[in-house]
């Protein structure tokens, strides 16, 4: 594969959701000139201009399978200086440690990753939480570096986006909390540091305002 100017490389280390992420990313790259590319070459990902990391399933799994399949320090070396997009497990893999399978991240955001606390806990209808969260749910952009983050361009506030998790980030310093969204008590539904941004939710399954967000990220210019 010929990695050409102005390229989107969504990784591919056998965890993510990568057919929908990369349909998505396209569909929002269409007329931008950009390309995406799947990949799982670490070359591949050291010559893209832009990152996306997704994933889905346990984490103790992504950090082995993305480790093992030689893109770990790829994407830390492209995380260090280039646009980086993480999705879902994407996203609690950019933290310091997970509380699923006492699992290491990859350090990049300071804090940690929690299971949901909701046994016995009861819904504002009286039904019980369910964990994992799965469904759709609202997102409070949170103001970051004094201002609400450029990926959230146009996106309307407390709009819906899908989820399904059943642990959640807990950044270390709240200002790199970029969204935050109520079950059964306020959690970072979204994070960002300089140059990444990430989503616990699922864009590519959330309709219109999720490829906004990654028609965003392939506009901004951190």
């Amino acid at each position: 594969m010929n990695i050409e100017a102005k390229t989107v490389a969504v990784v591919d280390y056998g965890m993510g959701n990568l057919r929908s992420v990369s349909q998505a990313v396209q569909a929002a790259a269409e007329g931008s000139g950009w390309t995406v590319a799947v990949t799982s070459r670490p070359e591949e990902v050291r010559a893209a201009q832009r990152i996306v990391l997704p994933g889905q399933g346990a984490m103790p799994d992504c950090m082995r399978e993305l480790r093992e399949s030689g893109l770990q320090e790829s994407v830390l070396e492209a995380a260090a200086s280039k646009p980086l997009f993480g999705v879902c497990v994407g996203m609690q893999m950019l933290l310091d440690h997970s509380a699923e399978g006492d699992t290491p991240g990859l350090g990049l955001i300071p804090g940690d990753v929690v299971r949901f606390d909701l046994a016995g806990r009861l819904q504002p209808d009286g039904s019980r939480y369910k964990v994992p969260q799965m469904g759709w749910n609202r997102v409070r952009q949170v103001a970051h570096a004094g201002a609400v983050h450029p990926v959230w361009a146009g996106v309307p506030e407390e709009s819906y986006f899908y989820f399904v998790h059943s642990f959640h980030a807990l950044p270390r310093d709240a200002a790199h909390t970029a969204g935050e969204t109520d079950y059964g008590g306020r959690f970072a539904s979204a994070i960002a540091r300089d140059n990444i941004f990430a989503t616990q939710f699922h864009p590519e399954k959330s309709s219109g305002q999720g490829l906004a967000l990654y028609r965003n990220f392939l506009h901004w210019n951190p």
